[in-house]
């Protein structure tokens, strides 16, 4: 948005402050003074049709309705003004009544549609408190504005109709005020500027409608309120909020404060409050009917809205406030009529899981994530069948209970809602594409809602397993599964603590002697029962319940002693650098560059010694893991892309992410040597070559591969043919012997 776009209503205030002092510069009455009266009026309904055009709200209509009352009003300001100064025709009622009144519906009628926007049609509290309101204010205005009217056998019929409608319609336009005051939706500028524009129409309303009552008005400064209403009209329309102006909160629940709660008290007390005065002023002309009257009303809507507060609380113990969705407890009680009603096969739980959730949050803030799971809640209610209970559980969590449904209906309404989640979703200003893991169980030999809740979650972590963005059933199998699981997450813990963990080194080597060069540390575990665990079955146990953050800095700390102790060694001198692989996991660590960092200063090692090695997955989608890895890169550390070429988009990631070196992966390093088919490799090399990158080819298993991938222009490699992974002891002894054969003799 450009800088005159979103100052437009700065420039719009200013002129229209300038030209409400101007209007009063002039004479009373006089022609100028009415051009620029009108002018102001039609220029705020042009300022509404422009803030329209600019930034395109969702509901328009709501635009044009405001749009529309304030153009009825001028031309009700011109008849009246033509009939009384140019035909010299005081009409009571005059035909500029017949225009201002019918301004007031069109402008009502915007309100309403923008209240229904920013509430969703759910402030049933807003409501009856915007009654309660009125019926006070309406109390008052009857005796001090409306009962003299009706009294007042001067006036002919029509015309005490008529004055009867100005206040009765201010009224209705204080109870739009009211439910605008109390209601849910943000406060934004624009919002500020319409709630102005409403007070100050209508008090500039009863005040001449008190002056009239008890005096006469002919005009004055109060013209000057109706100017300044004219003005807020049009700023509400060009400040940049009001896209947004009736749009709903996340959180539709009304909410009792400590003013609105006040406002009611005052308001309820009018009733017995105007009895008093009158009964001290005159107590023979005492209004009982109207009185009485209204104090029923006040009765019955405040045990309506305490009705309502005690359906509040109680619906608020089994609903989610952010989604307005059940809760578990209400998951709970369902689940218990459930089992006691249905057949067990009948009965199903669905367990949806957001993937990544976090990343939204991290990268986009909590207010966002807060839309998000307001989306997804409606999402997923619109494509439940009727009788499905539908609850969040916390944080990205959401259950479906299905009961009762047959196996087959069940599968279907998950694929169903599977679906509509791959489909973009709102948040704020954005749209975002989520993914969710589904767990699904029926009812089948549990006894207990927490049985059933327990087998869905085995099952949405099965669907994670099997790759994210999918379903999965539960089988008894799983739960073996899970347990071995379990079991081996906390064996990795006691593991850690007990120093069974240890790191091999496998040889990065220069092409084409074979110069060892650089090594890559890989972490193995050696059970004392059962012997070296492979790291593809512990590695991903430990991603999934964080015991990597603790296990990574281990082998960072243990690795980085390791190449201090080869720098200070005789004969290990053409070992430069130390590969540590990282995950995305600790990338997303707040502080993780700060380890690095500390880790570095206890080993003496030097930065530039150190490579981190990390996927294109881990730094794909930025956030707080590419914040590390730039981190890490302003240390002096290098930063290898693990895998090259096999990630979501390698070419774009390289503007992005602050590479040193690509590790081009074994799956083109296999192909090499096979025809024509070396094309990627060759690919890969030209771009390292063009973008100063320093390529080493993984993977490499024959004498061939080795060759080849020299003459395409590789210069550094590793792989079984240079030596597998071992002990830090024959790495040394291989660097030493390296070192007197090169030495002549």
């Amino acid at each position: 948005m450009s800088k005159v776009t979103g100052r437009l209503w700065q420039a719009w205030l200013v002129a229209g402050l300038l030209a409400v002092g101007g209007y009063f510069l002039l004479p009373t009455h006089h022609w100028s003074a009415g051009i620029v009266y009108y002018g102001v009026g039609l220029a705020s309904a042009a300022a509404i049709m422009v803030g329209v055009r600019r930034y395109r709200p969702s509901r328009q209509r709501i635009w044009y309705c405001l749009a529309a009352g304030q153009v009825i009003w001028v031309l009700g300001d011109v008849t009246f003004a033509v009939y009384r100064y140019v035909l010299n025709r005081d009409l009571v009622p005059s035909p500029g009544d017949i225009l201002y009144l019918a301004g007031y519906p069109v402008l009502l009628t915007g309100l309403v549609a923008l209240l229904r926007g920013r509430t969703s049609g759910r402030d049933r509290a807003g409501m009856i408190d915007s009654w309660i309101i009125a019926t006070g204010l309406g109390l008052l205005s009857w005796s001090f504005l409306m009962r003299p009217i009706v009294q007042d056998a001067s006036l002919p019929v029509l015309a005490r109709i008529v004055s009867l409608a100005y206040p009765a319609l201010d009224l209705v336009m204080l109870a739009m005020i009211a439910r605008l005051l109390f209601g849910p939706g943000a406060r934004t500028p624009s919002y500020r500027f319409l709630m102005a524009a409403v007070l100050v129409l209508t008090g500039s309303d009863i005040t001449v409608a008190v002056l009239t009552a008890f005096s006469s008005y002919t005009g004055g400064p109060v013209e000057g309120g109706w100017l300044l209403a004219y003005i807020m009209w049009g700023a509400t329309a060009l400040h940049p909020s009001m896209r947004t102006l009736s749009e709903p909160a996340p959180d539709h629940a009304a909410r009792l404060t400590r003013g609105r709660l006040t406002m009611l008290a005052a308001t309820s007390l009018l009733a017995p409050a105007l009895l008093f005065t009158q009964g001290l002023r005159d107590p023979a002309r005492i209004d009982w009917a109207a009185i009485g009257l209204g104090a029923v009303i006040l009765f019955l809507l405040v045990l309506a809205r305490m009705a309502g507060l005690v359906s509040q609380v109680q619906d608020q113990a089994t609903r989610d406030e952010l989604t307005r969705l059940g809760n578990r407890r209400l998951l709970d009680r369902h689940m218990t009529e459930a089992l006691c009603r249905f057949a067990p096969e009948t009965v199903h739980l669905a367990l949806i899981d957001l993937d990544d959730f976090k990343k939204v949050n991290d990268r986009l803030g909590y207010h966002i994530g807060d839309y998000l799971l307001t989306s997804v809640a409606a999402r997923l209610t619109e494509s439940a069948e009727p009788g499905t209970l539908l609850v969040r559980l916390g944080g990205d969590e959401f259950a479906m209970l299905f009961a009762p449904a047959s196996t087959a209906e069940a599968d279907a309404a998950v694929r169903r809602v599977a679906e509509r989640l791959r489909l973009p979703l709102p948040a704020g200003e954005h749209e975002l594409l989520m993914r969710a893991s589904i767990g699904l169980t029926d009812a089948t030999g549990a006894q207990e809602p927490r049985e059933l809740l327990r087998r869905a979650d085995v099952a949405m972590y099965a669907a994670k397993d099997r790759g994210k963005q999918c379903m999965a059933r539960y089988e008894p199998d799983m739960d073996l599964h899970s347990i071995e699981e379990a079991r081996l997450g906390a064996q990795l813990r006691h593991a850690i603590d007990a120093g069974e963990m240890r790191l091999v080194y496998q040889p990065i080597v220069e092409l084409p002697h074979g110069r060892i060069v650089g090594v890559e540390a890989l972490v193995r575990w050696q059970h004392p029962q059962h012997g070296v665990v492979s790291p593809g079955l512990f590695v991903p146990v430990a991603e999934r319940n964080g015991l990597i953050v603790p296990l990574g800095e281990w082998i960072l700390r243990e690795a980085c002693r390791q190449a201090a102790r080869w720098r200070d060694l005789p004969g290990t001198r053409s070992l430069r650098k130390i590969s540590v692989n990282v995950s995305a996991r600790q990338l997303r660590e707040p502080d993780f560059a700060a380890t690095v960092a500390g880790i570095l200063h206890e080993t003496g090692l030097e930065p530039h010694r150190l490579v981190v090695e990390v996927t294109e997955t881990a730094v794909f989608d930025g956030g707080a893991a590419l914040d590390s890895v730039w981190a890490l890169h302003r240390l002096g550390v290098s930063i290898a892309l693990d895998d090259f070429g096999t990630g979501h988009s390698s070419l774009g990631l390289l503007r992005t992410c602050p590479a040193d070196i690509l590790k081009v992966d074994k799956s083109f390093v296999d192909e090499v040597t096979a025809g024509d088919q070396d094309v990627i490799a060759a690919a890969l090399i030209q771009i390292a070559s063009g973008l100063h990158l320093q390529a080493t080819a993984e993977g490499v298993e024959t004498a061939d591969q080795a060759e080849h991938l020299h003459r395409l222009g590789y210069r550094f490699a590793q792989g079984y043919h240079f030596g597998r992974p071992m002990a830090a002891e024959n790495i040394t002894e291989l660097l030493q012997a390296a070192s007197k054969a090169a030495v002549p003799s």
